[in-house]
């Protein structure tokens, strides 16, 4: 089966308590790299946190990291043309929310003083989107939701299989909510080094500067005792479903996997911008398959 998907956010981004406004809307502009100022995780979080509102927008796809940071920090996305979004993707988030942050933000945007109408519009809406965000949009939260979707919420053992180990938004936070969901009896394999706090710091220069998907693990988390006996165990199905959470990206022993497994057994996450391989074939095999920009 077919089904969305979107990124997530590690719980422990989310602030607590609310932090106080200094400011209608953040400096920091999407695509626009004079405001990318921020060195740190901390100070780029801290400007939102500030911010009412912070604008953001479709990157290379429409669902994207930026989002997830701005309703952690309990600001509200000004979020410019979500009109146009499909509807099938993003389909997680609260877009008729954000529909009505944009309308709150037109309203405001400019004043020096808001009425008390204003203020109790605008607290209003922004705890409904953190309340939303708590509870569908953590990490956690979407472990679960793919558990469900494809009918294995029993599942304890789950082995989870990368090509390469790359950063890959959709994979690491994903892999962080298993994680948290099951801990070491859910295994990836290859370990992705930088989900866990000793892979160092050797993305801060890339991929958003590694800003909220890197070293979100302890290295405990991880049971390396594992790694040597994957082939034996995926023979012995010593796991209950295998993912592979980027197929576009390699699906080592596959062959074995589908010589062991249910074609239902076996799920497919496809986190790409632009998604150039044909997924249909996958869901002739009977899989399930989880698109992020569908």
């Amino acid at each position: 089966m077919l089904h969305p998907i979107t990124f997530s956010i590690p719980e422990e981004k989310i602030i607590t308590p609310e932090p106080e406004k200094s400011k209608i809307v953040s400096s920091l502009i999407p695509g626009r790299l004079e405001t990318y100022i921020y060195n740190t995780e901390k100070d780029y979080y801290e400007e939102y946190k500030k911010s009412m509102f912070a604008i953001t927008m479709k990157k290379a796809g429409w669902d994207c990291m930026r989002h997830y940071e701005i309703l952690a920090c309990g600001t509200i996305p000004y979020f410019v043309d979500i009109h146009s979004c499909p509807p099938n993707t993003m389909a997680l988030l609260p877009k008729q929310m954000f529909i009505e942050g944009n309308q709150l933000f037109e309203r405001i945007n400019g004043k020096t003083k808001l009425d008390n109408s204003e203020v109790n519009e605008y607290f209003n809406l922004r705890k409904r989107l953190l309340d939303y965000t708590k509870t569908h949009l953590t990490t956690k939260a979407m472990a679960t939701y793919v558990l469900e979707k494809s009918n294995h919420s029993g599942a304890k053992n789950i082995l989870y299989l990368s090509g390469d180990t790359k950063p890959d938004y959709l994979r690491c936070l994903t892999l962080h909510g298993f994680k948290k969901l099951l801990g070491t009896s859910f295994h990836d394999y290859p370990k992705i080094p930088h989900v866990y706090e000793s892979g160092g710091n050797q993305y801060k220069t890339t991929y958003g500067r590694g800003y909220t998907y890197s070293n979100i693990l302890k290295d405990n988390e991880h049971n390396d005792e594992l790694d040597a006996n994957v082939e034996e165990d995926i023979k012995n199905k010593k796991y209950d479903i295998v993912i592979y959470p980027s197929f576009h990206r390699g699906m080592p022993f596959y062959d074995l996997v589908s010589s062991v497994y249910k074609p239902n057994e076996i799920i497919l996450f496809c986190g790409e911008d632009i998604h150039s391989c044909d997924y249909n074939k996958w869901l002739k095999k009977g899989h399930h398959v989880f698109v992020r920009e569908l």
